[in-house]
């Protein structure tokens, strides 16, 4: 099996008296798309900017392909990529202008094909001229997958990508990052409340509460582990019912419980058989 991308190793981030992550510990593989959920407060912020290097984790280590991000940070920076509706870019640039900026951080080579080839898969070439504080929420949303797409990552953190999209783009946007990931290889953290988004585009999820995992596997994993139809409703329970089993705990009970039932079935026919007449058959119940 290939190293895994990104291996975080019982990170920890506390402010003051306030632990927001608690020995986390996750990986990523090459080409998968993890998604990292939680209900608001859960700790997924904090964790995403411990593993881009924007917070040093206060205990724990964090390796980002092969190498310590603590010490080979702009190394693994120029190889990964970023994009949250909740950043903003300059308002004042030109589509073109801002795309151009970042092509030139990255060091990409022929970025106006590259800016043109993006603009088309998020269906936005029109607005290449436009400024970017005229945009609207939606393309400005499209603007940053552009952004995060332009040096192709070999890691890109992508923090609520569908957020302000209306369904038919927010689908054609969970289309694309498929066939990025596909054609490219590229290994995605992927954090959303569209519980639809995680569904259709994570191979696996890790779903944080409190700052600990609460559980992980792949989303059919956790429907099952939870008996919910859908990821979201797992979420709801999550989200009103506070701390909840950790992974594995119901799964066992589950089989101690039939356990105990199976025992206490064996042991009633035990019974049964003692309290028979002698010499009584095992087919004569129906006649007596």
């Amino acid at each position: 099996m290939a190293a895994p991308i990104l291996v975080a190793d019982k990170i920890t981030k506390r402010f003051g008296d306030f632990t927001a992550v608690d020995s986390l510990s996750m990986s990523i593989q090459p080409g998968e798309i993890l998604g990292l959920l939680g209900v608001n407060g859960a700790g997924k912020t904090t964790a995403m900017n411990m593993l881009l290097g924007l917070l040093i984790p206060t205990e724990g280590s964090i390796q980002v392909f092969g190498k310590d991000l603590t010490k080979h940070r702009v190394e693994i920076l120029k190889q990964t990529n970023f994009c949250s509706a909740y950043t903003n870019l300059p308002s004042n640039l030109r589509v073109w202008q801002n795309l151009h900026v970042f092509a030139k951080l990255y060091g990409v080579k022929n970025w106006r094909q590259r800016m043109d080839e993006l603009l088309e898969l998020m269906e936005i070439p029109h607005l290449k001229d436009r400024v970017t504080g005229h945009l609207s929420a939606g393309e400005s949303t499209r603007l940053h997958l552009c952004k995060s797409l332009l040096n192709n990552p070999r890691l890109l953190m992508m923090d609520e990508p569908t957020a302000s999209l209306d369904p038919d783009m927010a689908d054609k946007v969970r289309k694309a990052i498929r066939h990025v990931q596909r054609e490219h290889g590229i290994s995605v953290l992927y954090t959303s409340h569209n519980m639809r988004d995680v569904e259709e585009v994570c191979d696996r999820v890790v779903f944080l509460h409190k700052g600990k995992i609460l559980t992980e596997g792949t989303p059919d994993d956790i429907k099952r582990h939870f008996a919910e139809e859908s990821l979201e409703n797992v979420f709801i329970r999550v989200a009103r019912s506070g701390d909840m089993v950790p992974m594995g705990a119901a799964v066992e009970d589950a089989e101690e419980a039939e356990a105990k039932a199976h025992a206490v079935a064996e042991t009633g026919a035990e019974a049964e058989a003692t309290t028979r007449a002698p010499g009584r058959k095992e087919g004569d119940a129906s006649s007596s």
